[in-house]
């Protein structure tokens, strides 16, 4: 068990619970504004994660009253090109960890989801948003452009035509009309918010892990690719299934009408 006896982070909260891991960004001060630390311990966490048999799902939210109010302008503001470049690679670096997770990783969104937050939420495979949150990309109003895969993660996720629109004024939007775009996949009230996110993250973790990573995976590269190439494939990876105890126990409980016993780990 690899995260109950990680290093203690200066920016992050973590917590193990019934194989669900809980990563909170912890700079209420700042509405959890991310700096390079941040991100580097953002990459180490999941980095650890990644190796963690014991973790199925993981559940990214913020401290307080913001999920992430953006990147921290402070450690911004005087960088120049080159330097710029290199804090954008590092944010790259760390969203890129979070979304080829083998894990399950679901934002709970529970305020502030702008610039940065907005793109780290859009890391994640599911993001559940309090109808407190708020959601946007608004660095054209700073003088820069999202520099942490909001141009392309954005695009992906509502279409071209609205992440344009969002991008080039830097709207900022609540809750329910990013789940009408597709950006969120659920509102809930604050008060439910958790509850419903770990609702979810058990509902995952109690099916075949394998069988849940594959299907991410072939979601993840079939999106990067032509549908024939995508349906290939789909088509290797529910082959590798046939190789697994989980498929064994699985088909069998089916037949047999009871629960299953999905091996974990």
């Amino acid at each position: 068990m690899i995260i109950n006896d990680v290093k203690v982070y200066e920016n992050l909260a973590v917590e193990l619970n019934d194989r669900i891991c809980t990563v909170k960004v912890n700079r209420p001060q700042v509405l959890n504004a991310i700096n390079a630390k941040t991100l580097k311990e953002l990459y180490e966490i999941f980095e650890d994660i990644n190796n963690d048999e014991d973790i199925d799902v993981v559940v990214l939210t913020g401290e307080g009253k913001a999920f992430v109010a953006g990147a921290d302008i402070a450690d911004m503001k005087d960088l120049n090109s080159l330097t710029a470049k290199d804090f954008s690679r590092l944010a790259s670096k760390a969203f890129k960890e979070i979304e080829d997770s083998k894990k399950i990783v679901i934002a709970a969104v529970n305020g502030f989801a702008l610039g940065g937050g907005c793109e780290i939420a859009m890391a994640c495979d599911i993001r559940i948003a309090s109808t407190k949150a708020v959601f946007g990309q608004p660095e054209v109003s700073l003088g820069v452009i999202p520099g942490f895969g909001g141009t392309q993660r954005l695009t992906r996720l509502v279409g071209m035509a609205k992440a344009k629109e969002l991008i080039f004024t830097g709207r900022i939007i609540k809750a329910d009309e990013a789940e009408k775009l597709g950006l969120v996949n659920k509102v809930v009230e604050p008060e439910v918010l958790i509850e419903e996110v770990e609702k979810l993250a058990k509902a995952i973790a109690k099916n075949a892990q394998l069988a849940v990573r594959y299907s991410k995976e072939a979601i993840k590269l079939g999106s990067q690719t032509d549908i024939n190439t995508g349906i290939d494939i789909e088509t290797n990876l529910f082959g590798l299934c046939f190789s697994t105890k989980d498929q064994e126990e699985g088909m069998s409980a089916f037949i047999e009408k009871r629960d299953a016993k999905f091996i974990k780990g």
